[in-house]
């Protein structure tokens, strides 16, 4: 089981070689677990920087994997591995969610990068 991490969404949706890298996690929607918050992240900076048709096309392909809502389990670990980690929220709730689901979370965010379960890929330049 997989998460892919707000970063590695974005990458992948601008076609960059990081994208590249987690398309095939990506179009493994079986085994793809989507945390509500990155929804949030990925919708709110696309709609930012592109338009809303192009913010909306990018969360439907997301919500092809199994979207998992904030539920007090998660936010209660992810408040106890934010402390423990010095992560910030989404992170947090991120990172909860995939030590819930027992998942591997791919992400170029450096606040990952040392924890157990994660895919930390270097961002390109």
């Amino acid at each position: 089981m997989n998460i892919i991490d707000s970063s590695c969404w974005l990458e992948f949706f601008a076609g960059t070689a990081t994208g590249n890298k987690v398309s095939a996690v990506i179009e493994d929607t079986a085994s793809l677990f989507v945390p509500s918050i990155t929804l949030y992240e990925v919708f709110k900076k696309l709609l930012i920087e592109t338009d809303e048709d192009k913010a909306l096309l990018a969360v439907a392909h997301m919500k092809q994997g199994k979207v998992i809502t904030l539920d007090s389990d998660i936010a209660i670990n992810a408040a106890r591995l934010g402390s423990e980690h010095k992560l910030p929220m989404a992170d947090s709730i991120i990172y909860a969610t995939t030590k819930k689901f027992n998942c591997l979370l791919w992400t170029q965010d450096k606040h990952f990068k040392d924890l157990p379960s994660v895919n930390y890929l270097e961002k390109i330049q």
